[in-house]
Parts: structure tokens; sequence; C-alpha cells
């Protein structure tokens, strides 16, 4: 004999602090949910460097009814996790983690949602997936050497080590001062003319002062042209270099996941930003009943949604959600 799928009137994908926010809006409408997530809790902010202090302040990065008190007003890697861990088991929200969404189909009015664990049916599916899984890459030689990361965790690891960092933005200045005061050899190298304007204001002067004091190297408007096992070949606006290397640190951002997008029917549309197309009032995606939250609706350009003003999403979807339910009843 076979089981149906159970039902949940919504599905979100994704436990990060949006997936987060659209639960807490289900619950308090009595809408019957559940979250799916590939990894751990918050599994992108997991993946932060550790010791790392966000730029937004902990009142805009709290959820629903729950006050994120932190040391300072800016909170730490280790506050936020342990706000978010707090939310989730305070409220009882219903998450399953490390079960991996692999496929979305439209079946009628509903959506059949197959996991790594199980099949679930749904009218209503959120998409809350983040981009943080998928680095950008250079896509040159060496690229694929073991020497070569595309994410930073923390800096002992490099002490005494010769590193290159490849960027000149938040991740990739936070990689360099903080191998620097490890005691690693720092090289960092940037397509453009200075650090970016984005750097977090409190660090932008140090790194600036780290640079001109010659504690850390930079070649700007340059780029790594190839990685070899003890050495790295950069391409100046003087000419190309070759410098002696251990590691190399390519903080050149991530994207979201495309193909799980278009394998879930997801229209992209095929600016520079490679934007997905969403409904700008219900955040309704290209697919009727599939939403889109959080940071995966600015595609490439990273820098337009973040948690402080993503979190109202939930509501705006739940609304929509609630509307067409009334519509069909």
């Amino acid at each position: 004999m076979t089981h149906e799928p159970p039902f949940f009137e919504v599905i979100i994908v994704g436990a990060g602090p949006i997936g987060l926010a659209c639960a807490l809006e289900c619950k308090s409408r009595n809408l019957s949910y559940v979250v799916l997530e590939k990894g751990t809790l918050v599994n992108s902010l997991y993946h932060y460097p550790k010791g790392m202090q966000f730029f937004s302040s902990s009142d805009k990065l709290s959820l629903k009814n729950t006050p994120f008190i932190s040391k300072e007003p800016k909170p730490f890697r280790d506050e936020a996790l342990a706000y978010y861990r707090g939310v989730a088991q305070g409220e009882h929200l219903a998450i399953r983690l490390f079960e991996r969404v692999e496929q979305i189909q439209k079946s009628g009015s509903e959506f059949i949602v197959n996991s790594s664990k199980s099949s679930y049916r749904s009218n209503a599916v959120i998409i809350a997936t983040g981009f943080f899984d998928i680095p950008n890459k250079l896509h040159i030689k060496g690229e694929e050497l073991h020497k070569v990361k595309h994410y930073f965790e923390e800096a002992h690891f490099y002490a005494n080590q010769k590193v290159l960092i490849v960027g000149g933005n938040n991740s990739a200045v936070d990689a360099a001062l903080s191998c620097y005061r490890a005691g690693a050899q720092v090289t960092m190298v940037m397509r453009g003319p200075s650090i970016g304007e984005r750097v977090k204001y409190w660090v932008r002067p140090e790194i600036i002062n780290r640079i001109e004091d010659q504690s850390i190297s930079a070649y700007y408007e340059s780029s790594l042209e190839e990685i070899q096992d003890d050495q790295v070949l950069i391409s100046t606006a003087n000419g190309s270099i070759t410098l002696a290397n251990d590691f190399v640190l390519l903080m050149t951002g991530y994207q979201p996941d495309y193909d799980f997008l278009n394998r879930i029917g997801v229209t992209v549309d095929q600016d520079p930003n490679k934007t997905p197309i969403y409904d700008e009032q219900t955040l309704e995606s290209s697919v009727s009943g599939l939403y889109l939250a959080g940071v995966v609706l600015g595609g490439l350009k990273t820098n337009r949604w973040f948690i402080e003003n993503s979190r109202e999403h939930a509501e705006r979807i739940c609304d929509h959600i609630e509307m067409q339910r009334e519509a069909h009843a």
C-alpha cells in the first residue's frame, strides 16, 4: 500500500534568518508549515569566519517578538548563532536539518517536494536559500589546487605563511586583517583602484593604514592570472609579477544556486545580475505559488538584500498565501 506524502500549507526551503522569519510568520497565522534545510541551522552564518562582526546592529537582525541582546551594538558571529538557535528552539519551530531539497514539481494546484530524506505536498513553497553556497570562481589555471580556498574560517591556520587574498570588499578585508594579526605575510590583489567603498566603516581605516605602512601588500587594478604549487602569477598595471606563495584565499563573492532555481522552474532574467523574476509586491516567482525571500531575490547583486531589509518578506508572502487560500475556499 502506497502512503501519500504528508501535506503542509507552506514548505520553506532554507533555515537561515529569513527562513526562520517565514516560519515564525506561518506559525503566528496558524499556517501548517515545515522548514527543510540542507545543512545546520542558519547554515550560511555558521560558515562565516569565527569572530566576524556584523555590519548591522542586533535590533536590525532580530526576528518577530524576540529581542536580540548583544555585548556591543553590532553583534558577533557566535552571538548571532546563539540568538537564532534560541529563536528556533524557544519557538519550537518545525525544522528538519540536513535534509536537502532536490526537486519541486507542480501537480495541479499542489507542489510535490522531494528531499534527500522524504517527499512532501504543499500549496505554497518559499525559497529562502540565500547565496553563500556557490563561490564565484576565477576559472584560472591552478584554482583547483588544495591550497586554494573560497571560504575563510579563522586566521591561526595561516600563521607564518605567505597568503594571497583576492578581493577588496568586506570578506577580503576581514581575512587580510585577521591573517596579518596572526603573523601571516599578506598580499591583496584587487581589480578596483582602492579598497571597496562598502567595507565596514570602522574597519576601512585600519586596512588602508596597514597597506600604507606596508604591513600588508596590495596590488590595485590587478588580477590573479595563475596559481602554482609554491607561487602565483599576477597581472598588474606595471606588468606581470611572480610572488612566492603558500595559500590563496579567493574572496570573490558568491551566487545563488541557479541550477536549483532552473530545476524548479524559476525564470531568471538574463541581465548582468541574473535576477530571478518575481512580483515586486507579493514576491511570487514565475511559478504560481512559489515565492522567493531574502537575498536570493538579488541574483548576483548580493549587496541589495540583507537580513535587516528582508525580514518583512515573510509578512508579504504570508499575506498573499492567505489571500490565495481565501480565494479558493
